[in-house]
C-alpha cells in the first residue's frame, strides 16, 4: 500500500490519471495538487467507494509541501500541453520553470520518493529534475523516471492493427527506446513478440506512426487538445509497475522508461556500446525493484534500419538533454 501524489491533478492528463489511481487497490492514499480547482477534483474522486482517501491542495497555505508529505510515488503531468504551431522550444520555455519549481519542492519534502515525469518535453524536463536533485544533495538516479509508456502502448496498438489483429493489441510487446518526442522515439519492430513480419515500407510507416501519433490526436481534436486520455492510461500503467516493484512484485517482461543510465552503470555499458554515444539519459528496457531501477537490459540485436534510427535519435536527444542540464530557473 503506497501513498501517491499527482502534481498537475486538475489538468487534462491529471484528472483521468487521478481517477485511475483512485480505482487501484495498490494506492492507499491519493494526494492531488494543482494551481487551481484541485479541492473540487479531490472531492469528486472522494465519492468513489474505493479504499484510498483523497485530498486536494492548491498553492495557498504551503499546499505543495502538504501534498508531498509522506508520499512514496510522485507523478507529474503538470505544465502546458503542446498546442498547434508550438515548437519544442516553445514547450520547453513554458514548462521548464514549472518542473524546476516542482523538483525543488520534492527535494525538500519527499526526497526519497519515486518521481515519474510526464511533463513535456520529457527529454529535457527529466534532466532538469536531476540537476535540481543534485544541487539539493538528494539525487538517486534509480528513483527518477521519464514516462515513455505511451510510446510502448501506441506501438503495440499500431503493430496489432498492421498484423490484422487489433483485438489482440495487449498481447503484442514492442520495445521502444530512445527518447519521447518525434525521431527520438525508436520502436524496435524486429523484436516484436509475437513475431511481426512486414516489408521495409510498412516498417517505416509504422515507425513514423508511433513517432508522431500525438500529432494525429491533436489533429483529430481539431487543434483543441492533445493526447490526454491515452497518456493518463500510460502514466497510470507505469505508476502501477513502480508500486508493484516497491511491493516486491516485478513484471516478467521489462518495463521501458527514460532514465539516467547511471542508474545501472554495468547495464548501461551494453546500451552505450550499441548506440555509440555517452548519452546521459535514454529510454531503455529495465527491471524495477524495491529501490527503483534494478537492472538496465541490453537493446538486443538491431536491424540496419533501427541502428540508423537510433543514431538519428541520439543527435536530437543529446541536444535536448544539454538544454535541460543547462537550464537555470529565474528563482536561482
Amino acid at each position: 500500500m503506497v501513498k501517491a501524489t499527482v502534481i498537475g491533478a486538475a489538468g487534462g492528463i491529471g484528472q483521468p490519471l487521478s481517477l485511475l489511481l483512485k480505482q487501484s487497490p495498490l494506492v492507499s492514499e491519493l494526494s492531488l495538487y494543482d494551481v487551481v480547482n484541485t479541492p473540487g477534483v479531490a472531492k469528486d474522486l472522494s465519492h468513489i467507494n474505493t479504499e484510498a482517501p483523497v485530498s486536494g491542495f492548491t498553492p495557498e497555505d504551503d499546499g505543495l509541501a502538504k501534498a508531498l508529505k509522506g508520499t512514496e510515488v510522485v507523478v507529474i503531468p503538470a505544465g502546458m500541453p503542446r498546442k498547434p504551431g508550438m515548437t519544442r522550444d516553445d514547450l520547453f520555455n513554458a514548462n521548464a520553470s514549472i518542473v524546476h519549481g516542482i523538483a525543488e519542492a520534492i527535494a525538500k519534502n519527499a526526497p526519497k520518493a519515486f518521481v515519474l515525469v510526464i511533463s513535456n518535453p520529457v527529454n529535457s524536463t527529466v534532466p532538469i529534475v536531476a540537476e535540481v536533485f543534485k544541487k539539493e544533495g538528494v539525487y538517486d538516479p534509480k528513483r527518477l523516471f521519464g514516462v515513455t509508456t505511451l510510446d510502448v502502448v501506441r506501438a503495440s496498438t499500431f503493430v496489432s492493427e498492421a498484423a490484422g489483429k487489433p483485438q489482440e493489441a495487449a498481447k503484442y510487446h514492442v520495445p521502444v527506446v530512445g527518447g519521447h518526442s518525434g525521431v527520438t522515439i525508436v520502436p524496435l519492430l524486429s523484436q516484436t513478440q509475437p513475431n511481426f513480419s512486414a516489408d521495409q515500407k510498412q516498417i517505416e510507416e509504422i515507425t513514423e506512426h508511433i513517432q508522431f501519433g500525438g500529432d494525429e490526436v491533436v489533429k483529430a481534436k481539431n487543434n483543441t487538445g492533445s493526447a490526454t486520455l491515452s497518456m493518463a492510461y500510460a502514466g497510470a500503467r507505469f505508476a502501477f509497475a513502480v508500486i508493484n516493484a516497491i511491493n516486491g512484485k516485478s513484471s516478467e517482461l521489462p518495463e521501458f522508461s527514460y532514465v539516467d543510465l547511471n542508474a545501472d552503470a554495468q547495464g548501461a555499458k551494453a546500451v552505450t556500446d550499441v548506440i555509440g554515444s555517452n548519452t546521459a539519459f535514454f529510454s531503455v528496457p529495465l527491471t524495477l525493484g524495491k529501490n527503483g531501477v534494478e537492472k538496465i537490459h541490453p537493446l538486443g540485436q538491431l536491424s540496419e534500419f533501427e541502428g540508423a534510427a537510433i543514431k538519428k535519435a541520439v543527435e536530437s536527444l543529446n541536444d535536448n538533454i544539454a538544454k535541460g542540464v543547462s537550464f537555470k530557473s529565474t528563482k536561482l
